[in-house]
C-alpha cells in the first residue's frame, strides 16, 4: 500500500496581521519537510473570507490542513468543507458554531482589553457608502496584540497592521467543519486580544487536541513558532 501524500498546511493569518506573522512557523514547518501555503486573507467578511481561503484550499493537489489564528479559526471552520480539508488547527482562535457570529461568541464572556482599544476608519466599496474597518490603537498594540514579542518587532507590527472590515463581527458562520473533520488547538494563556476562555470555550465544543501554552500572548506564532509548529506537525502526521 502506497503511503498517502503529507498534507499541505494552509496558514491563515487574522485581522490586524498578514502572512508574514507565520515566517517563524513557515521555517520550522519546512525543516521537517511540510508542504507550506500561507495566502493573503482579505479581511473583509465571513463570507467572502472563507470562500478566498476555501477557493485556494481547493486548488492544492492533494490533502490540506487548514490553519487558522485569530479570526482566520473562524474562517477555516467555514472554508474546511472544502473537499481536500483533512484537518483543522486553530492558534489562538474563535471557534465558531453554524450560525454564529464572533460577536455572540465573544458576548458570553468577559471582554478583553482588545475591544475598548479598537480605532475606526472608513474604507471605500464600489457603488455603495464608505463600509467601516478596524485596527488597534498603535500605543496598546504591544500590549493587546503582543506583549511577549520584543518591543522592537512590535513598533514595526503596530504600523504595519492589516484592518478588518467591522462587519466580520456579525456575520454568522454558515457551516462548521470541525463536526466532520478532526481538529486541534493552541490556547495562548495570556492573551488579551481574545479572552483565552473563548478560545477553551471553542475547542472544547470541537471535541479538538488542545495545548495550552501559559504566558503566551495573541501574537503567539510570532513569540513561540516552535510550538505552534510542533501542533501543526502533529495534526499533519495524523491525517497522512
Amino acid at each position: 500500500m502506497t503511503a498517502s501524500p503529507t498534507p499541505t498546511a494552509v496558514l491563515v493569518h487574522g485581522a490586524f496581521a498578514d502572512a508574514a506573522s507565520w515566517s517563524g512557523v513557515i521555517a520550522e514547518l519546512q525543516s521537517h519537510g511540510i508542504p507550506v501555503v500561507a495566502p493573503p486573507n482579505p479581511l473583509r467578511g465571513l463570507a467572502a473570507d472563507a470562500a478566498h481561503i476555501a477557493s485556494v484550499a481547493s486548488q492544492i493537489d492533494g490533502p490540506v490542513v487548514l490553519v487558522g489564528h485569530s479570526y482566520g479559526g473562524a474562517l477555516i471552520t467555514v472554508a474546511g468543507t472544502a473537499e481536500n480539508v483533512v484537518g483543522l488547527v486553530y492558534v489562538a482562535a474563535y471557534v465558531l458554531d453554524e450560525g454564529e457570529s464572533l460577536g455572540e461568541l465573544q458576548g458570553r464572556f468577559p471582554d478583553s482589553p482588545l475591544t475598548s482599544n479598537l480605532k475606526q476608519a472608513t474604507y471605500p466599496v464600489e457603488g455603495a457608502e464608505p463600509a467601516v474597518e478596524v485596527t488597534i490603537d498603535p500605543d496598546a498594540f504591544p500590549a493587546v496584540f503582543a506583549a511577549d514579542v520584543p518591543a522592537a518587532v512590535t513598533k514595526v507590527l503596530a504600523v504595519a497592521q492589516r484592518p478588518l472590515a467591522a462587519a466580520a463581527f456579525t456575520e454568522t458562520a454558515s457551516a462548521a467543519a470541525w463536526k466532520t473533520r478532526p481538529s486541534w488547538a493552541l490556547v495562548a494563556g495570556a492573551d488579551q486580544a481574545i479572552n483565552p476562555e473563548v478560545e477553551r470555550f471553542g475547542a472544547k465544543r470541537a471535541g479538538a487536541i488542545v495545548v495550552e501554552i501559559e504566558g503566551a500572548s495573541h501574537a503567539v506564532a510570532v513569540s513561540r513558532p516552535k510550538e505552534v509548529a510542533d501542533l501543526i506537525r502533529d495534526a499533519v502526521r495524523a491525517t497522512s
